[in-house]
């Protein structure tokens, strides 16, 4: 099985390396626009849009084409035929708001767009921790030029155990980073087969059930951040000054970690205990009602929601799960917030408070969000557990982040700190 990773880098000589970042940002910029107006002349002329083979054949020749390494050039075109795709598969699902990729300007000017650098287009340095990164003819000034940029990756990170495929420079937060996109080959086995289930919130992140034991992850840390980023953000008169998008850039870096680390550590938990899959609930439709409208969940429900990347974190889950043999199923959460996992009983009335269930037909007293997470887990397995008491349904393990360590720890090993 094949497995593929892309692991962000900062760059360590800005100063040097971003004056010809800019320039091949701004060239890969210009040709996704030759590209897009090629693609209107023959959109106006044909009625089709030239898919990617055409437009490498027909604008190989142009002088943008050559302001990049061929490879670099011939990914530009790839992902504006890509993009159209896309629109082309919005289109006909019924989704008339699409438009079409347009063409990147910002007045007279272009913005930064990513480059990618395939195999022939850069050489890694591990010892040295830097790659070269190579331009187009067009701008070279001798015939050896090319950007050497120095990176430093994530600790946990080591590239030497990965096969790269492609750099990427990527502009964002008013900075270059780099982009490393690698594969490797692996075959684990599973840890065992036993199964987990995952119910996703909002004040509780995460619950996680076994089926005879059960932790909680509370998101006390993901809201302290919204808060304390949000003040500073409000003292900014400008709403593009670089003090917001530093404070922006920090709160999108703490809460990636946050994310990172939660995933990791669930999937540590569940190799202990040998489980060889994790259910988790589907939240696709949490932000939309029946009509497609947006649901209003009040106003610190709408803000706490919009700040919770529900998807982004089952991805995350999925790729580390998968990476330890173990996979990953996602089930809708139809009614499990209802249903008591002890018996059975379906009563909308019986969540008695925002975080506690209570059974009428059974006498069962759990944590409400346990409850659903035990209620996804049996979707998968659904022989209840021999052992149905309420201790661990009730009184859950809790989890919390420790800001000093950067990791999730059992609450009583958490020193509390401000962000």
């Amino acid at each position: 099985m094949r497995i593929h990773r892309t692991f962000e880098a900062s760059i360590t000589n800005p100063r040097q390396v971003s004056d010809d970042l800019d320039q091949l940002g701004r060239a890969a910029s210009k040709l996704w626009n030759v590209g897009r107006y090629y693609a209107q002349e023959q959109w106006d002329e044909t009625g089709e849009i030239p898919d990617d083979g055409e437009l490498k054949s027909e604008l190989k020749g142009h002088e943008r084409y050559t302001d990049l390494h061929s490879q670099s050039s011939q990914r530009v075109l790839e992902e504006l035929a890509e993009a159209f795709n896309g629109w082309f598969t919005k289109r006909r699902n019924g989704d008339s708001r699409a438009r079409p990729p347009g063409y990147r300007k910002r007045g007279d000017s272009h913005p930064r767009s990513t480059v990618s650098f395939k195999a022939a287009g850069f050489k890694q340095d591990a010892q040295f921790t830097r790659v070269r990164l190579s331009k187009g003819r067009n701008l070279k000034e001798h015939r050896s030029d090319f950007v050497l940029c120095e990176y430093e990756l994530r600790p946990d990170v080591d590239l030497s155990e990965w096969d790269i495929q492609q750099v990427r420079t990527v502009h964002k937060y008013d900075e270059w980073r780099l982009h490393f996109v690698c594969r490797k080959s692996i075959d684990p086995d599973p840890p065992g087969d036993e199964t987990a289930g995952i119910d996703l919130g909002i004040s509780n992140v995460a619950a996680l059930s076994f089926g005879g034991e059960s932790i909680l992850f509370p998101g006390n840390a993901l809201k302290e951040d919204e808060y304390y980023f949000g003040r500073k953000k409000a003292k900014c008169d400008d709403s593009r000054s670089n003090e917001r998008l530093r404070l922006d850039r920090k709160r999108t870096e703490r809460r990636t970690h946050f994310l990172h680390t939660l995933s990791k550590h669930i999937v540590s938990e569940c190799v202990e205990r040998d489980v060889g899959t994790i259910v988790i609930g589907d939240l696709g439709g949490i932000r939309d009602d029946d009509t497609g409208e947006s649901r209003n969940w009040g106003k610190h429900g709408n803000l706490d929601l919009h700040g919770w990347a529900f998807d982004r974190f089952t991805s995350m889950l999925e790729y580390k799960a998968e990476a330890e043999g173990i996979d990953l199923t996602v089930e809708s959460e139809r009614d499990t917030s209802k249903t008591c996992s002890a018996c059975e009983t379906k009563d909308g009335t019986q969540r008695v408070e925002r975080g506690l269930y209570v059974c009428e037909e059974c006498d069962t007293v759990a944590n409400a969000d346990v409850n659903g997470a035990e209620n996804i887990r049996r979707k998968v397995t659904p022989s209840p557990s021999e052992d149905r008491s309420n201790g661990w349904l009730a009184q859950p393990t809790v989890h919390l982040f420790d800001r000093n360590e950067g990791r999730f720890a059992p609450r009583e090993q958490v020193v509390d700190c401000k962000p």
